[in-house]
């Protein structure tokens, strides 16, 4: 690739891995550009150790690290929550929900630094290049964006690795490591190695957060998780903050199995990919939120809600999340979310969540109007008049078959007469 020289500053979104970690000298080399790294803690642990010098060694003038924990579950997390957004049936979009996060505050840092381009290791096969170039569009789209994966002649992480190596450029990976993974306080997600078989069964060894529910204890555990107005806010009676709270479920999903997901999705860009997702905590709120809705929402609401949560994940994952629709989405849940508040009691055992309990100031479930006895509040009688109404279209398509075919379309033929001696 020839020198480019229209870029003075990029600001690089920076996880300190092999791919980010070349990515710092190969700007230098191609752009002749100041480098500037980003790193958003959202929760991905030991992997922030170590960020600056490693940075600053790779070749990088400076670079930014920022503790987003809560603002990543406060403002992306829990809104999909509330949405009860899934992703075909089974992914709760913990790598989604993260990226027009970082690349939110990528943008503001490159604003602040004067920077004219931004950049991310994302490849040219993967989703999150959509997310973070959507995010780029939609907040400034006067900064060029820069995707090495779409540009260099790397194709393998062998050659990474050894364009590392002549650029002096101090990486952890090895040519051992097989799996690719993305963490964050809300999931782990493994790609590649022996997972690109569907057919194969995972190893043990590649899950990093939970025990296999053989391996978890032999007795129940039971908790109970608070809610206001949608938002989680409490453990077993306690209140607690976001980032505490999502911690200790973490913890106690992953002692009991719980959250593993095993999934062939449809990639944005048009390929099926199969991954493994841990979602310990994320599981246990989405269990106990939905159960909350079931005695909080009026037949109607929930039901359109479970319809629109099929395309609000469809926007999270395909990278919209600053998009109109996504904002308007919001506006509807937040009022589906007003009366969602109350507890659900559980009990997690070997990978499963059993409910036990649901109970809400606002609970539409009302003893007495359910009981078959009571009839000073509903009277079985009433049930005639609504059923021939309710039934009405049906008995008039039936009508106008039988006079004239002589029995309703949906009546099954006699069988019989086509049996042979």
């Amino acid at each position: 690739m020839a020198t480019q020289k229209q870029v003075n500053k990029v600001v690089l979104a920076y996880s300190g891995g092999l791919d980010t970690s070349v990515i710092v000298p190969w700007l230098r080399e191609n752009y002749g550009c100041e480098v500037i790294c980003y790193t958003a803690d959202i929760g991905q642990g030991d992997e922030l150790e170590g960020l600056e010098e490693k940075a600053v060694a790779s070749g990088a003038s400076k670079i930014y690290i920022e503790d987003l924990r809560e603002e990543f579950l406060t403002n992306y997390v829990f809104p999909t929550l509330q949405a009860g957004a899934i992703y075909e049936r089974k992914y709760l979009l913990g790598t989604s929900m993260a990226r027009p996060l970082i690349a939110k505050r990528q943008i503001e840092v490159a604003e602040q630094e004067g920077a004219d381009a931004v950049a991310h290791g994302c490849t040219g096969k993967g989703n999150d290049q959509v997310r973070f170039e959507l995010t780029v569009m939609a907040l400034n789209p006067h900064l060029k964006i820069i995707a090495p994966w779409r540009e260099w002649d790397i194709r393998s992480r062998e050659d990474a690795l050894n364009y590392a190596r002549a650029h002096n450029v101090p990486v952890v990976h090895s040519e051992k490591s097989i799996y690719s993974r993305d963490s964050n306080f809300w999931h782990m997600s493994h790609e590649g190695g022996p997972l690109e078989d569907p057919s194969l069964e995972p190893e043990e060894s590649m899950y990093q957060l939970s025990v296999s529910p053989e391996q978890s204890p032999d007795e129940p555990e039971s908790i109970s998780v608070e809610f206001e107005n949608g938002t989680p806010v409490g453990l077993n009676g306690k209140k607690l903050g976001p980032v505490e709270l999502v911690s200790q479920l973490n913890e106690l999903g992953a002692k009991h199995g719980v959250g593993r997901v095993d999934l062939v999705e449809n990639r944005l860009v048009g390929m099926k990919s199969h991954g493994i997702y841990e979602t310990p905590g994320g599981t246990i709120l989405y269990t106990a939120h939905q159960e909350l809705e079931s005695i909080c929402l009026d037949k109607d609401t929930l039901h359109y809600k479970q319809m629109l949560a099929l395309r609000y994940a469809e926007l999270v994952y395909d990278g919209k999340w600053f998009s109109s629709l996504r904002e308007a989405l919001d506006g509807f849940v937040m009022i589906t979310q007003r009366h969602v508040t109350g507890a659900v009691h559980m009990k997690l055992y070997k990978g499963n969540i059993i409910v036990t309990g649901r109970e809400s100031p606002y609970s539409l479930y009302r003893e007495d109007y359910a009981s078959f006895g009571m009839m000073d509040v509903y009277d079985q009688r009433d049930a005639e008049g609504f059923i021939n109404l309710w039934g009405l279209p049906m008995k008039v398509d039936a009508m106008l078959s039988i006079n004239g075919t002589g029995q309703s379309r949906f009546r099954a033929p006699d069988y019989s007469i086509f049996k042979r001696d």
